[in-house]
């Protein structure tokens, strides 16, 4: 593992440099088409064949002699709000669109390692398959990359790893917790139809912007007042809008909104809550037409395989010792990465990374001033992703 770890103080440079790029040139999901052919560029260069998978992803398999199977997964899409970091690498602002989860360093990572495995064979054995999948932020990426015929594109992998960068564990921690680790999660969009009219005549209308108040409001109580006390859930209204005029009723109004839970059917009773709500507040109004109910994306509960999370943090412990290593809590956030071990019927490991020097006072994910520390985030992002495949593939 030592080698694999020296082979990085050389690339340090051009590895920042890549992932100032992907910082700067952030594409949203399914939108990614730059940033896949970077991938593409770089995997290249360093004489692997990557096959693209679906709309935009990518993956590689580095072949090195008999032994175990490792996948690594790195998600890629950026998030539709402008870039408020600071940061003298920052996207354009006008763009509208930013890598506020992270997504960057977990590719630049991913490359990192790869261009480490390739330049190192003699220090490892088996089989390292790198795996850039798009459109994480809604949830479709992974299942969509399954649907392209994934299992049939790479050899079948023994253990499929993960990471993600967060604010909440000490800059350049890592960690991962057994079993449940992150929530489930649904994307729903709920339209509620009104009547429009004048604003001055409300007598005339059927107003949605006061149902959709109403539902808002009841909606808080599905966790407060209808799960048992300890039960962990979360529902969240994201966004809300109704007409493009003061003076006007609109006929309209949409709701997009998410739910998480630590179990599948609390995660059903929630989404049952949240349409049995609305119906009822549209009959209270006297609405005409039913309200209209589209999932917009799903992310499955992450459940760590107990074997290979010890594993991997046996290998923390030895590259990084106490003070690398975190315990983190459960975390409330979602992911749709286990539906790719889940296609190939692998265990797998899910872990965090911390970003963040000043963590307690660090933005969170999804934030316009969310930007990791570069360093030593990106360096330990990469060994943090060499020292998870060294249990199978350092022997």
């Amino acid at each position: 593992m030592r080698t694999l770890f020296d082979a990085l103080g050389p690339t340090r440079a051009e590895r920042e440099e890549l992932y100032k790029w992907f910082h700067r040139h952030p594409e949203t999901a399914f939108t990614e088409y730059e940033t896949s052919r970077r991938i593409g560029e770089e995997l290249s260069a360093l004489g692997l064949s990557p096959v693209s998978v679906g709309t935009t992803g990518k993956v590689a398999v580095l072949a090195n002699g008999e032994g175990p199977v490792v996948m690594m997964r790195a998600d890629f899409d950026a998030l539709p709000c402008a870039e408020e970091s600071g940061k003298d690498y920052s996207a354009d602002p006008q763009l509208g669109r930013m890598h506020a989860c992270g997504h960057d360093l977990h590719t630049t990572a991913l490359l990192g390692a790869v261009r480490a495995l390739v330049e190192n064979l003699d220090a490892w054995r088996g089989t390292f398959i790198a795996l850039f999948q798009p459109a994480e932020e809604i949830g479709q990426g992974a299942s969509e990359m399954v649907a392209a015929g994934l299992t049939e594109k790479v050899p079948h992998p023994d253990v499929v790893l993960g990471q993600h960068v967060f604010s909440t564990l000490p800059g350049g921690a890592v960690g991962a917790r057994r079993g449940p680790a992150l929530s489930t999660t649904t994307q729903l969009r709920v339209v509620i139809h009104g009547r429009g009219g004048h604003g001055s005549m409300p007598h005339t209308t059927i107003d949605p912007v006061v149902i959709a108040g109403a539902v808002i409001g009841r909606i808080q109580t599905i966790v407060s007042r209808e799960l048992e006390p300890g039960t962990f859930g979360v529902v969240t209204v994201g966004s809300v809008h109704a007409g493009d005029a003061p003076n006007t009723v609109a006929d309209s109004a949409t709701l997009r909104l998410s739910t998480r839970a630590y179990d599948e059917d609390v995660d059903a009773r929630l989404l049952a809550s949240v349409e049995r709500i609305v119906r009822a507040e549209c009959a209270a109004a006297g609405a005409e037409r039913e309200p209209e109910f589209t999932v917009e994306g799903r992310g499955p509960l992450t459940t760590n395989d107990v074997a290979v999370t010890d594993a991997v943090m046996g290998s923390f412990r030895s590259a990084f010792g106490e003070e690398g290593v975190h315990a983190p809590g459960r975390w409330t956030g979602s992911e749709d990465f286990s539906n790719i071990p889940r296609a190939f019927g692998a265990p797998y490991c899910f872990w965090a990374l911390g970003g963040f020097s000043d963590w307690e006072n660090a933005p969170s994910n999804h934030s316009p001033q969310f930007a990791p520390d570069l360093q030593p985030s990106l360096d330990r992002g990469t060994e943090a992703i060499l020292a998870a495949a060294a249990p199978w593939l350092i022997r």
